[in-house]
């Protein structure tokens, strides 16, 4: 492309906005150029404000880059179309329709809009069609929010959406998620170590709401979430009953 989209990140210091960071650094279509952290943070080097946890070296380009203030006026001066928000559900609630509001495109972590009618809750391998929903947001005359899934229903969802040729009657899914997934700075020793924690709060009703959503199926899920002492990837034993004979073939 001649020219780039300009993007934000906000929240870039957390563990989600570390990864946004991470995969916009050399992108071939955006340029990450408005990283947005804390008031505290305003003014230093993303190196200098960020507690890097990825098990890959921070970029670069985003090392070297300057913490920004989040303000509407200041992302519309800089050419800011794009962003991506790593913010808690509980900011988000308020910002990320404001943004909408404003023109911009959001492609948001946080839960708070995910569940609304209009808003996609977008994995491209395998709901890509579900994109067009930003057209009833007012796109292209106005802006959008995209929402990915949470993350062990993205697992989910891409296992079976191949699956649901063979009318999918019920899930059953025990899910066994590494710390990370709790965020920075995640559990307390003394409660994950050497040890597994068989609930993980919302997390059950989230998986539940957005497999039916992102797959567009109607039927019973019966999921099961452990925390398990492990830092990075999670795992899924699923079981499916279908209304079609299968095979193993199938």
């Amino acid at each position: 492309m001649q020219k780039k989209f300009k993007a934000a990140v906000l929240g870039a210091t957390g563990a989600v906005g570390q990864a946004f960071m991470w995969m916009l650094s050399n992108h071939p279509w955006i340029e990450l150029s408005y990283p947005v952290a804390s008031d505290s943070h305003v003014g230093m080097k993303y190196k200098d404000a960020v507690h890097w946890l990825l098990p890959i070296e921070c970029p670069k380009v985003a090392s070297e880059m300057e913490i920004k203030k989040y303000s509407i006026d200041e992302m519309k001066k800089n050419d800011v179309k794009i962003v991506f928000s790593a913010l808690p559900a509980n900011i988000a609630n308020d910002i990320e329709p404001s943004l909408r509001a404003e023109g911009f495109w959001v492609f948001s972590n946080a839960a708070s809009m995910r569940y609304e009618k209009d808003v996609p809750i977008l994995i491209p391998e395998t709901n890509y069609e579900q994109l067009s929903l930003i057209e009833k947001q007012g796109y292209p005359k106005k802006g959008f929010v995209v929402t990915n899934a949470n993350c062990s229903t993205t697992g989910l969802a891409m296992a079976i959406a191949p699956l649901r040729q063979f009318k999918i009657k019920s899930i059953n899914v025990s899910t066994y998620q590494s710390t990370s997934g709790a965020g920075y700075p995640g559990l307390p020793f003394f409660d994950i170590n050497t040890n597994c924690i068989p609930y993980i709060g919302g997390e059950e009703e989230k998986v539940t709401k957005e497999i039916k959503k992102i797959l567009d199926i109607n039927c019973e899920v019966y999921p099961f979430c452990v925390r398990v002492p492990v830092m990075f990837g999670h795992l899924e034993a699923i079981w499916l009953d279908f209304e079609k004979k299968t095979t193993t073939d199938d």
